[in-house]
């Protein structure tokens, strides 16, 4: 697993963690925004009057209507992003990280109306009579061919094969695992149910709601997402009263190190400006999936004539998914003051390293250098390697200093089969080489993290239960809208006789990332992420034209 993690950081870091993809995410944004006049502003209000069936046809071709294709398209994004994926920003890169979350939301606006517009154009009828769409078709059916050296280039043909085989791929890899993964451990916190057994429950439930196909899809989600909001913003407001006078701090906080990185806090050692942009951009794509290309999988299905007024419904994703229910967690963690506290907690192997010397987090001069060893920088602090002496679970005067999720860690105890260890271990390049579990206190990071933040009120350890429930419905009603936008790929690459097949291995899947490493599955998720995205913001730059020439042709209809 440890080979498999640092495989995985190496691809993420050519990919989604890379310097230039959040300016290639946040460039098509800021693109089609100036392009297309700020559409997500001009067209906001009519976004909601095409919601709910002021500007078109109960009649027309689709499978959903539009209330069901937006539910079904959040509840895809509002997931585990939400909880687990702001907290995991907001650790990564400070305050600072929220802020590019709500960049990424407002330009992921127009990305989104682009996208969903072009695929909408672009929807066929598989040979079920179902509504099958997405990018994949306008990369075939709208992306010219190109002539080189006399021979003719489908170019948009193999951008769909790409872009459907990564949508498969990222369908188990962001849209399931990291949702089931999340679900098990808030399940298993809150109330002691064990992973494999509620994963095995949830995958059982799973089934038989994927196997209706979208429709059933699309009822579900169209019941679930408003009450599961609602439940949530509840919670999230129970919060921030209780820590009211955190809160004009907590926002200033990340306004103030937007552009300069958010400095040491508490056990936080600190972050650069590029890594809470890296950051915040990265989980902000996580949370709302603009420029992915998965939401236009969902609302091709929609009944309407007109693809722009499908696109305009689209526009509220962002806004809800991000700029509301992101901006509640991004304020309980912050307000609370959880984000840069230390808990009692059971290392995991991928988030845990040995450097030579001994460091503090009260020291200015150590926070300095484990600063700089954090971010990348030279900062004269190096990995150990050799063999340690543990006596009852202690560490003793060996002269090396426990980091766990990137912050020093305190009342470090070695354990074997649950017990203190005695004996010697081996450190190699950083890395525990021995078969032991180390526990002690730790920043904490993901779901963990929003739990202890919501224990931070009037409802006390009540608070906790609001993020498992929410958890479950976020989680569980993405990991079934992903279902959807894979089976849609599978029928685009082998017909729909490759569906159930899907379906079931999508389902193993989902039980098996019950029981897996959580830091394992978000590193695998954000490199399928950057895969989707990479080929569906090229096609719809180079559908750009036909995008305003749509839009223009829309008004005339209307008018």
């Amino acid at each position: 697993m440890d080979s498999v993690g640092r495989f995985l950081d190496v691809l993420d870091g050519h990919l989604g963690a890379a310097v230039w993809f959040p300016y290639v995410l946040l460039g098509v944004g800021v693109f089609f925004t100036i392009y297309l006049g700020v559409p997500q502003v001009r067209y906001f209000a009519r976004a909601w009057g095409v919601l709910f069936g002021r500007h078109g046809r109960s009649d027309a071709e689709g499978d959903t209507s539009h209330f069901q294709a937006l539910s079904t398209a959040l509840s895809g994004t509002v997931g585990t992003g939400n909880l687990g994926g702001v907290a995991l920003a907001i650790f990564l890169g400070g305050p600072a990280a929220l802020f590019w979350m709500w960049a990424t939301a407002f330009v992921g606006m127009t990305t989104k109306f682009v996208e969903v517009t072009i695929s909408h154009k672009y929807r066929v009828k598989d040979d079920q009579g179902r509504i099958a769409g997405g990018p994949m078709y306008f990369m075939e059916r709208g992306l010219p061919k190109l002539r080189l050296g006399g021979r003719s280039w489908h170019v948009g043909k193999w951008l769909a094969v790409f872009f459907a085989a990564a949508t498969v791929l990222s369908s188990v890899g962001s849209g399931n695992m990291p949702q089931s993964n999340n679900m098990a451990s808030g399940l298993e916190t809150s109330f002691g149910i064990p992973s494999w057994v509620s994963g095995l429950a949830l995958a059982t439930l799973m089934f038989l709601v994927i196997v209706g196909g979208i429709r059933r899809i699309a009822a579900v989600a169209g019941t679930v997402v408003p009450f599961m909001g609602v439940l949530y913003a509840i919670g999230a407001l129970a919060v921030v009263i209780s820590n009211h006078e955190a809160a004009l701090p907590s926002l200033l906080a990340v306004f103030r190190d937007a552009f300069t990185g958010s400095a040491a806090s508490g056990g936080f050692l600190g972050a650069t400006f590029a890594y809470a942009f890296n950051r915040g951009v990265n989980r902000g794509l996580f949370s709302n999936e603009a420029g992915q290309g998965s939401a236009p999988i969902a609302h091709a299905a929609a009944r309407a004539d007109e693809p722009v007024s499908e696109g305009m419904v689209s526009i509220l994703e962002p806004f809800l998914d991000t700029l509301v229910i992101c901006s509640l967690t991004g304020l309980v963690i912050l307000c609370s003051g959880v984000w840069a506290e230390k808990f009692e907690t059971d290392f995991q192997a991928a988030d845990t390293e040995f450097v030579e010397g001994v460091y503090t987090d009260t020291e200015p001069a150590d926070v300095t250098a484990l600063f700089g060893y954090l971010n990348g920088l030279d900062a004269g602090v190096r990995a150990a390697s050799g063999s340690y002496r543990v006596a009852a679970g202690r560490l003793a005067g060996a002269g090396v200093t426990v980091l766990h999720n990137r912050s020093v860690a305190e009342d470090v105890r070695f354990l074997a089969d649950g017990e203190p260890y005695t004996g010697v271990i081996r450190i190699e390049d950083g890395d525990l080489a021995t078969d032991v579990s180390l526990h002690g206190r730790s920043l904490l990071h993901s779901v963990p993290l929003t739990a202890e933040a919501f224990k931070r009120s009037f409802l006390g350890d009540y608070g906790q239960y609001a993020v498992t429930v929410g958890l479950v419905l976020f989680a569980f009603t993405t990991a079934v809208a992903w279902s959807y936008y894979g089976d849609r790929a599978m029928t685009y690459l082998f017909g729909t006789e490759s569906v159930l097949p899907y379906r079931l291995v999508y389902v193993a899947a989902f039980f098996l990332a019950a029981v897996m490493d959580t830091s394992l599955v978000w590193k695998l998720s954000a490199v399928t992420l950057a895969l989707m995205a990479l080929p569906n913001l090229l096609g719809i730059v180079l559908l750009r034209r036909e995008m305003k020439e749509a839009i223009t042709a829309y008004w005339e209809r209307f008018r």
